[in-house]
């Protein structure tokens, strides 16, 4: 099925309003790359062990999740506009901490308010990219997170760089975050003015719809997978393709750079097929290279499945999150935030699931519940054709 979808060009606003939400992205995945080379360093310098760490780093997915409903809520009250440039300068303020606290107790509190804040501007900065959108004369959702990649590429890429040079990890961090800090009014400045004061008091606890808790689930599975891939495809190209560390290395970087090429291209897949079209077909390609990985007796045939499996999986998130901005009966960032809770659980149970499963019957058969995870979000794709299409047909298309 072919989307309806505008033609023009969009007016100076809406334009300059795409470039501020276009750095703000970019800014997000640069930020949370940027402390990450550092980890083995704050490691190191508070005596922790691998469980200690590991808890920490648990602190940040735990203030994530906390800080969801309440990232809706904010959202709805004071509009995605306001609501983006507190939540990225509340990221920059708390940024550097974890590189700074003396102790683990500190560290954790850190990474809660750390993790709190990027859920914020996870919930906000999408909420004012579906709004662009909406305005724009085609679909540009799915490079917004594009860019969220690139930012997190080029965030490691001048972390490492720093490491390696010998740059002290507060310098760093602090010079990363101050410089963004300075910058952040006038580039966002543009972004579009929403109604504030949607959201009703008791709306941080409020259920969410049926249509809401079916694209949870679909955004559930398809963070699951995302996240048990990430952690897991290296370990099943080295122990069971027998692959060198350099040769699963290339087979990740494969699945990532799938992922971003995805999502840059998504915006152009997205004028060809409806909503539902692209989700079922993502979830095929997903599935596609999923068995490839899985059964292709060669080295080349699991990496080229798993960069199949990566193309597939890029523009599930923008989809889904889109379609939830647009669900009736709630404001875009309630909408956006039931549904990111529900991913950031999948998230963050997809790598422990698997390795339970793994155990049990082995790592080659435990990744078989990616494919069908991709297979159920193929075939429930039509959750999301109400909602991503109503914007389109209330705007003219």
């Amino acid at each position: 099925m072919r989307s309806a979808i505008r033609t023009g060009r969009p007016p100076a606003p809406v334009h300059r309003a795409r470039c501020s939400i276009s750095f703000v992205f970019f800014v997000n995945g640069f930020l949370l790359a940027s402390w990450l080379p550092h980890i083995p360093e704050v490691k190191e310098r508070l005596a922790l062990n691998d469980l200690q760490l590991g808890i920490a780093l648990l602190a940040m997915a735990a203030g994530a999740v906390l800080a969801l409903p309440f990232a809706g809520w904010l959202t709805g009250m004071l509009g995605s506009r306001l609501a983006t440039r507190v939540a990225c300068l509340a990221l920059c303020l708390f940024l550097p901490a974890p590189v700074l606290v003396p102790t683990l107790p500190a560290l954790m509190l850190a990474l809660l308010l750390l993790g709190a804040a990027n859920a914020t501007l996870d919930v906000a900065m999408n909420a004012q990219g579906v709004l662009i959108e909406d305005r724009y004369p085609r679909p540009i959702f799915a490079s917004l997170h594009g860019l969220f990649s690139a930012g997190g590429l080029a965030g490691a890429s001048l972390a490492g760089l720093a490491v390696s040079g010998g740059v002290a990890a507060p310098l760093h961090v602090l010079g990363f975050a101050a410089s963004i800090t300075m910058i952040l009014p006038a580039a966002t400045r543009s972004l579009l003015q929403d109604q504030a004061g949607k959201a009703r008091a008791n709306s941080v606890l409020a259920r969410p719809s049926g249509a809401l808790l079916g694209l949870g689930a679909l955004a559930l599975l398809a963070l699951m997978a995302e996240g048990a891939i990430g952690d897991w495809a290296a370990v099943f190209l080295r122990e069971v393709r027998g692959a060198g560390m350099d040769s699963a290395a290339i087979g990740l970087a494969g699945f990532s750079l799938a992922m971003a090429a995805g999502r840059f291209s998504g915006d152009w897949a997205r004028r060809q097929w409806s909503a539902a079209s692209l989700l079922r077909a993502s979830g095929l390609v997903s599935a596609l290279g999923m068995t490839i990985a899985l059964t292709a007796p060669g080295l080349v045939g699991a990496i080229f499945g798993f960069t199949l499996f990566g193309l597939g999986l890029a523009n599930m998130i923008p989809i889904l999150f889109g379609a939830a901005a647009r669900a009736k009966g709630v404001t875009a960032g309630f909408g956006i935030a039931a549904v990111a809770t529900a991913a950031y659980g999948g998230f963050l149970a997809g790598p422990p699931l698997i390795g339970l499963t793994a155990e049990l019957v082995g790592l080659q058969l435990g990744l078989v519940a990616i494919l069908v995870a991709a297979l159920a979000i193929a075939a429930f794709a039509t959750l999301v054709r109400h909602s991503a299409e109503r914007a389109l047909v209330m705007a003219g298309a």
